[in-house]
């Protein structure tokens, strides 16, 4: 692929992609191109992960896999930080940590600069979906369909602005508005977090013989608070190798808050009840799947990835704000929004990013598209999909009622989404009318 598509014939990039061919010739569509979100999110493997809640409908597609531009078997970046959770860390509980936390940004910024400022301009979402388009012409296909997840909702509404007319089937799971993509990625989503919060702390007090986190919701938020509060201090030891601050602290809460399924509500109870163990300075040892969790936010084991959505995310929408004015963002929101308000305000790299080559899109068309949301949607707030419903009257908007998801096809174990989805991919045809179904 072109580096930069102003200059077709300069350098190249590599693009991994990967095909699972369709095997029913007698009623094959085309290509569907998947992917996985992120920002950064491999999808290479995709065509296999999702034939299975594809069912016979998989049969009909090419299903086609891509690592965006910079991620995962693609042409690689990474800035060489010692750390993975630079898109998604906290300010802290006072200006003095806040302050900490600017120079942290400003230094992985110049590290990524240093390391790759030559390529950084054409890290963007406009040039995956360019990408995206390459792969179309080299199918010889006239269209494609798409199957996209989170930020995948996003890449594939800017490839129909880029691309008019050459998209057939899109499902859009879990759907993000362009007019709410920004560099603090979860600006917008504190309320739905703290929701979720709530709710997990009242199915975690029914649990309290299993946990020991409380026996009331109450109780439950007071212990997730004597963890927050403890770190605030000093950082919690976690084996010998790990110290946790109250910067990485809260990703742990939100990234446990991404589905209200019971396997994933224990996991971050475990967690919880681990940590509440070290709020008190307890010793303590993490499993081995939280060590991979705390080496990959806390070591540069994260640093690739981290960077690559870094890069996006700042390629596509970085602008200065003065220093100033997260600080101020994130105390206007910490009383109402304690644990998602100092994360989803706070600072990112993108502060000391150079101004994006291209501006960010704007959507003036009308795609025909299913739209899959829940209600409760922590990350990809449910009035994201609500705004793309009114932009695309042609779409069609599938509904989850009450349920705290994030991520429904093929994720949740809900056959009404799953009947629906694999309807459409199958017939082409989109629903009379809005639907929706029952967590």
């Amino acid at each position: 692929m072109p580096l930069d598509y102003a200059d077709p014939d300069g350098r190249t990039i590599t693009v991994a992609v990967s095909r699972l061919k369709a095997t029913d010739t007698a009623h094959r569509v085309g290509p569907l191109l998947l992917n996985d979100g992120g920002p950064a999110g491999p999808s290479l493997q995709m065509p296999l992960t999702k034939s299975e809640v594809m069912g016979e409908v998989a049969d009909r597609y090419d299903l086609i896999g891509m690592d965006p531009r910079f991620v995962g078997r693609s042409t690689p970046l990474d800035c060489g930080w010692d750390l993975g959770s630079a898109p998604l860390r906290s300010a802290g509980a006072d200006l003095a940590a806040y302050r900490k936390e600017v120079a942290v940004a400003r230094e992985l910024a110049g590290r990524c600069e240093s390391a790759h400022g030559d390529v950084l301009p054409y890290v963007t979402t406009r040039n995956t979906a360019r990408d995206m388009d390459v792969i179309r012409a080299a199918l010889g296909e006239d269209a494609l369909s798409y199957l996209g997840y989170s930020y995948g909702s996003y890449l594939g509404e800017v490839y129909t602005q880029l691309f008019p007319g050459r998209t057939d089937r899109m499902v859009l799971d879990g759907v993000h508005s362009p007019d709410r993509y920004s560099q603090t990625l979860l600006h917008g989503a504190e309320a739905a977090n703290e929701a979720a919060l709530r709710a997990w702390a009242s199915w975690a007090a029914t649990r309290h013989d299993t946990y020991g986190l409380g026996a009331t919701r109450g109780k439950v938020l007071a212990t997730v608070q004597h963890i927050l509060d403890a770190a605030a201090r000093e950082p919690l030891q976690i084996g010998d190798a790990y110290l946790l601050d109250e910067h990485v602290l809260p990703f742990f809460f939100i990234g446990g808050l991404g589905s209200d399924l019971d396997n994933q509500r224990a996991d971050l109870a475990a967690t919880v009840r681990l940590l509440a163990r070290a709020a008190d300075r307890e010793p303590v040892e993490p499993s081995e799947e939280l060590t991979g969790r705390l080496e990959f936010l806390l070591t540069g084991a994260g640093s690739a990835s981290a960077s690559q959505m870094t890069a996006i995310v700042c390629g596509d929408v970085a602008e200065r704000r003065g220093v100033g004015s997260y600080w101020h963002a994130v105390e206007a929101s910490r009383e109402r929004f304690p644990l998602a308000g100092p994360l989803a305000n706070h600072i990112t790299p993108c502060e000391f990013w150079d101004q994006p080559a291209e501006a960010p899109t704007v959507l003036d068309n009308d795609v025909p598209a299913l739209l899959v949301a829940a209600t409760g949607d922590p990350r990809t707030v449910y009035a994201g999909a609500e705004a793309m419903r009114e932009q695309w009257p042609s779409s069609r908007l599938l509904t989850v009622e009450g349920a705290r998801q994030h991520g429904m096809y093929g994720e949740y174990g809900n056959s009404c989404v799953d009947e629906r989805v694999n309807a459409y991919l199958r017939t082409g045809r989109l629903p009379t009318h809005d639907l929706a179904c029952e967590a």
